[in-house]
């Protein structure tokens, strides 16, 4: 049996789901910027009541490690590792556009079986973070930092549909609107519950991260902003 408490703080939305043995039997998650310091611990406290169970119990933690919002990352990671810390439960990290791409399969009726899935976290500007996968999980190309423009996907075979979601794939619609392979799922939003099938599966094999080491996934460097001026 497997009792896993899901961490989902990678983009805007703050989500905390409960897993047994690979289904969600509580969730709580709300989508809104710069809440999930005071959101996570509250979701966590509600979906154990919800499924009438105490934190200690729980066989494992697993957290969306990146990319994504670095501040996110970080929140949901230092929660998660604070937790295994002080319950000594292992770690499962699972990367946060695999994650989006089996969420996606919810979709499955909109798209063909031999469709290519592309989440997007925004990035800012026109850079996304993105990979592409195909419907049974596999990735066919590695997750990288991309400014998208016209010729993006140029090299994809247009026989095939391009199927675009996640929270940066709205600002990328209209550049890529001319494909018309291209499908966007305007529903899309990352949830803890899309981490399930993966930590069930990281969970039978043993597959836990360092608790004392272990560090987002942030993919490109932290840069804070500058404050300007007073005048």
């Amino acid at each position: 049996m497997s009792l896993i408490l899901q961490i989902e703080t990678a983009t805007t939305v703050c989500s905390v789901a409960l897993a047994k043995d690979g289904n969600v039997i509580a969730v709580q998650e709300v989508n809104e910027r710069n809440v999930h310091a005071e959101k996570i611990t509250v979701f966590i406290e509600d979906v154990c009541k919800e499924a009438n169970i105490k934190l200690a119990e729980i066989n494992a933690v697993a957290v969306s490690k990146g990319p994504g919002s670095y501040t996110g990352l970080r929140i949901g990671v230092s929660t998660a590792k604070g937790i295994c810390f002080a319950a000594d439960k292992p770690l499962i990290a699972v990367d946060t556009l695999t994650t989006m791409a089996s969420g996606a399969l919810n979709w499955r009726d909109q798209f063909n079986d031999d469709a290519l899935l592309c989440p997007m976290i925004d990035a800012r500007r026109m850079e996304v973070y993105t990979a592409i996968y195909d419907v049974h999980g596999n990735q066919l190309r590695p997750i990288a930092a991309e400014i998208i423009d016209e010729n993006s996907f140029a090299d994809l075979p247009k026989d095939r549909q391009l199927v675009i979601f996640g929270d940066g794939a709205l600002k990328c619609k209209e550049v890529l609107e001319q494909m018309h392979h291209v499908i966007y799922l305007p529903g899309f939003l990352n949830s803890a519950t899309q981490l399930t099938t993966l930590a069930a599966e990281k969970f039978a094999s043993a597959d836990f991260e360092d608790v004392a080491y272990f560090e987002p996934y942030y993919l490109k460097e932290f840069v804070a902003g500058k404050k300007p001026l007073a005048s």
